[in-house]
């Protein structure tokens, strides 16, 4: 059975199995599910019954070290194009196998367990990175922050995992009346041909099951730095690109993949407000962080 998607604008299919029982695990989608009819799905992503077999010489072109609880994706060249190993943890052996063409359009998702929770695993982490790789080159990034409205703009907040961005999220929806949680960890922003920056929803969010299609134009990106006092202040233009580039998914050893990020993080800075909030996990923190990102907006 194919299922077709459409975030921030982009159209995905993804093919299960018949009969297969997931589809009543990946209710996240739903939000986002389109007619398909009319349209070309930019990617496919079809998950299979079949063993794994690792291609001969296949070479390894990304093996970052990750720390505990974190993601482990290991990425090769293959003889026809990309091979991705995935497993939630370092502790865990890599059990999703996903085969991409050389484009990333079209990827084939192979299983070692037939866990449903694993299978969930496998599929999100698949189309995240599809996502990512074939979007960056159509002025979208995929954002490792966590995001809220307010006053019909959406406000991002970027650090390095377990560092705050859900706790100051949380602060504003308790403190700052009018916010509303977007997206908790993978929001999309895309920079449309008119100048316009709109961030969206989408169906991956984290440990915080937030999976709204939802748009806002981007009000501020900050950075959540902790601190013992409260202070917020803009960023200049390169550390407003280091920021958001730190905090964007891609192959960025791709050359095509990198000048589609390049020209979307250049834009993205030149158009939104960047900021660093120095913070403790507090009230006064979001209201320091609220007075000044929605005072900027109305400058």
């Amino acid at each position: 059975m194919t299922g077709f998607f459409n975030v921030a604008g982009h159209l995905f299919a993804l093919v299960l199995p018949e009969p297969c029982t997931l589809w009543r695990y990946l209710g996240q989608y739903e939000p986002f599910r389109a007619s398909g009819e009319g349209a070309e799905p930019l990617f496919t992503l079809e998950l299979v019954r079949d063993a794994f077999t690792a291609s001969p010489g296949r070479e390894t072109v990304y093996d970052a070290p990750t720390e505990d609880g974190e993601t482990v994706v290991r990425m090769y060249r293959t003889p026809d194009g990309w091979s991705v190993d995935m497993a939630p943890d370092k502790s865990v052996p890599c059990f999703a196998h996903l085969s991409l063409s050389p484009d990333y359009s079209r990827g084939t998702l192979y299983l070692d367990t037939r866990r449903i929770n694993d299978a969930i695993f496998g599929i999100n982490n698949s189309l995240m990175l599809m996502f990512a790789f074939r979007t960056a080159p159509l002025g979208t990034l995929e954002l490792h922050a966590s995001m809220v409205s307010n006053s019909g703009r959406a406000f991002l907040f970027l650090a390095r995992s377990g560092t705050g961005k859900s706790t100051h999220s949380s602060l504003w929806l308790k403190h700052i009346p009018g916010s509303e949680l977007m997206n908790d960890d993978n929001p999309v922003v895309r920079i449309w041909p008119d100048g316009r920056v709109i961030a969206y929803g989408s169906p991956w969010s984290g440990k915080t099951p937030c999976y709204r299609n939802v748009e806002a134009p981007v009000g501020a990106f900050v950075r959540i730095r902790r601190s013992p006092e409260n202070k917020l202040e803009r960023l200049g233009l390169l550390e407003s690109y280091a920021l958001l580039y730190s905090s964007s998914s891609g192959f960025k050893a791709d050359r095509s993949m990198a000048d589609g990020l390049h020209a979307s993080l250049e834009a993205a800075v030149t158009t939104v407000p960047c900021y660093v909030l120095d913070c403790r996990p507090d009230e006064e923190a979001a209201k320091v962080c609220a007075a000044g990102v929605l005072k900027g907006e109305a400058e």
